[in-house]
């Protein structure tokens, strides 16, 4: 009986043991099972094109109301001055976002397109480029592709942003559609750069981030054109927003300078060599005080560029010189804004895109309000009272003096 009793206990106590060690085996499976699990079910990374943000906007014209004279042209700012009806003046997408934490893409085509009077609606590329990043905090950045030329301030607005519905003839004259294909650098200090942005995201009609140094070479036929001389342009640009008492002040200054060839010509046209190349240079300063609720735009230009003589029937190398002024108040309504603005302008000189390099005298002045119900709708009513002169080799004593109330409505999305 003893020695049955001692059994049964050795019995039991292996048993034990075995269930212990059972139990601890099947944990640790267990545990296993649940670590395989979390592992799993792991969300993937996200791949290049997650990154991506698309935004855009549209803006449809009307300026036929009180219009006194339909010879008076803008074809530079707006081709359906003076013709047709109703116009779509901008229709663009924008693609955007980081592909890497040190490289940005920015493509943006625009689907409202005029190359020529009568043809509307043409798909066109605006911006192709990247940036690269050379630091963490993306203060020192290389942009490579087709993108604005960072020479003025109105110039670098979007026309998302700019209150006036046309830049200005002066500042403007330098680059067709603002962009041309080459290599910019830009420098700011993170501060700045949020600054930068928020200038734009609060509605202060910012430019946007083009750094407080920038410094570019690029072909100097403009956007979408090729080089035709194999002689670069050149810029600089230097500007630094001030923060003084809650109002922000930027003054700037930039610089360029190239060859630019004379590619739209009459029959019969002369001009200083075969190859219609001619020196293109300008200096221009800029002074912006941000509407705080008032606000000030002051920028003025000078330089030398290819003209149109009539006179002579030639196209010459002659001095150009211009600016503008524009004064605003930004009212807030509960979610409403309203922003009242008068804009005068003065350009004298040549418009080196256009035929002939056509010559101009530019006297103008504005008046108008934005209105912002929402931050998806903007409504624009702007007279506009102008004095132009322009000519080329078809074009003899062009001079237009006329007015006109402009309205647009934009939609944000």
């Amino acid at each position: 009986m003893t020695y049955l009793r001692n059994s049964l206990l050795t019995s039991a106590l292996c048993l034990v043991f075995l269930n212990s060690t059972l139990a601890q085996e099947i944990k640790k499976d267990s545990a296993s099972v649940v670590q395989v699990s979390k592992t799993e079910v792991k969300a993937p990374a996200k791949g290049w094109y997650e990154n991506i943000a698309i935004r855009g906007y549209t803006q449809i014209r009307y300026n036929r109301l009180f219009e006194t004279n339909d010879s008076l042209k803008n074809e530079q700012g707006d081709k359906s001055w003076g013709s047709g009806g109703f116009f779509i003046r901008r229709m663009r997408i924008i693609f955007s976002g980081n592909v890497h934490e040190r490289v940005y893409i920015y493509i943006q085509p625009d689907f409202a397109s005029s190359p020529s009077t009568g043809s509307n609606n043409f798909a066109q590329l605006r911006d192709a480029y990247f940036d690269l990043s050379l630091d963490k905090k993306k203060e020192f950045r290389f942009r490579v592709g087709q993108s604005k030329v960072p020479f003025g301030f109105e110039n670098l607005q979007s026309s998302q942003n700019r209150i006036p519905l046309d830049r200005n003839d002066a500042i403007n004259s330098a680059f067709s559609n603002e962009r041309d294909l080459g290599v910019f650098f830009y420098w700011a200090p993170e501060k700045t750069r949020k600054l930068f942005a928020s200038l734009v995201n609060d509605g202060l009609k910012g430019s946007g981030d083009y750094g407080v140094f920038g410094f570019g070479v690029f072909n100097g036929q403009t956007a979408n054109k090729n080089d035709l001389n194999h002689d670069p342009h050149y810029v600089a640009r230097l500007t630094y927003p001030i923060e003084i008492k809650g109002q922000i002040i930027e003054p700037g200054v930039q610089a360029y300078k190239g060859m630019h060839v004379v590619e739209n010509r009459s029959t019969g046209v002369k001009g200083p060599n075969k190859a219609f190349s001619f020196v293109d240079e300008r200096v221009a300063a800029s002074l912006i005080l941000y509407p705080k609720p008032f606000g000030v735009q002051a920028e003025y230009t000078m330089g030398r560029g290819p003209e149109y003589n009539p006179a002579t029937k030639t196209i010459e190398t002659q001095d150009l010189e211009g600016g503008y002024v524009t004064a605003s108040y930004m009212l807030k309504i509960k979610k409403q804004l309203l922003i009242p603005f008068v804009r005068v302008h003065y350009y004298d000189g040549g418009k080196k895109h256009e035929l002939d390099a056509r010559s101009y005298k530019v006297n103008e002045s504005e008046y108008g309000v934005e209105w912002q119900p929402v931050k998806n709708f903007e409504l624009v009513a702007m007279y506009t009272m102008s004095e132009r002169r322009f000519e080329d080799h078809k074009l003899y004593f062009n001079r237009q003096v006329g007015s006109l109330l402009r309205l647009q409505a934009q939609l944000n999305f």
